[in-house]
């Protein structure tokens, strides 16, 4: 593969990233640089590692990972995207509970966004293609992809006030959705 189509496809896989970033950003949720930097850091990290593991398992299991994973993704994409919705209705004091950069609901996105990704790594088993290079550019682009994002949804969550939780909510929704239609459709 070319640097050229590893960077087409590394920024096709950091698009559901970016968006969540952006979502949890125009939402409020990135508030300082340590939040900013676990986001960034484990969606890179999850869309690196999710490639070379999809590599290592080649082709053995790879009819039992792409039967269901837009149905783990947007699973887990609609679970955040409803405790961010409910935050957004209720009020800023369930922010600490639904911090999209911290614990279970992270990992729980990381994992969501780079299902894509495994698949990605067992094309590139079924190629012959060493995964360790398209890995890290998948990373690298991800990570920086997810930064401005971040710093767009802090331009634009001025202008939206205490809606950017249900903006963010409404985009994590739009993102299962689309994953739905995009498997469904074949």
């Amino acid at each position: 593969m070319s640097f050229a189509e590893i960077l087409v496809v590394a920024l096709a896989l950091s698009l559901d990233a970016a968006a969540v970033c952006l979502a949890a950003s125009t939402a409020g949720f990135v508030t300082n640089e340590r939040a900013a930097f676990r986001l960034y850091f484990h969606f890179g990290l999850f869309q690196f590692l999710m490639p070379v593991l999809g590599w290592a398992l080649g082709n053995t299991v790879e009819p039992l990972v792409t039967g269901i994973d837009h149905w783990v993704a947007c699973t887990l994409l609609v679970i955040v995207a409803a405790r961010m919705i409910y935050a957004g209705l209720v009020g800023s004091d369930t922010m600490s509970v639904n911090d999209p950069s911290r614990g279970l609901t992270l990992v729980m996105l990381s994992t969501a966004t780079s299902l894509d990704a495994l698949a990605v790594g067992l094309s590139l088993a079924m190629l012959r293609v060493r995964v360790l290079y398209p890995s890290l550019v998948i990373g690298i682009v991800t990570a920086l992809m997810c930064m401005a994002a971040i710093a767009i949804g802090h331009r634009v969550s001025g202008a939206l006030g205490k809606r950017a939780q249900l903006a963010g909510g409404a985009i994590l929704m739009l993102i299962a959705a689309r994953i739905l239609i995009v498997h469904l459709r074949g």
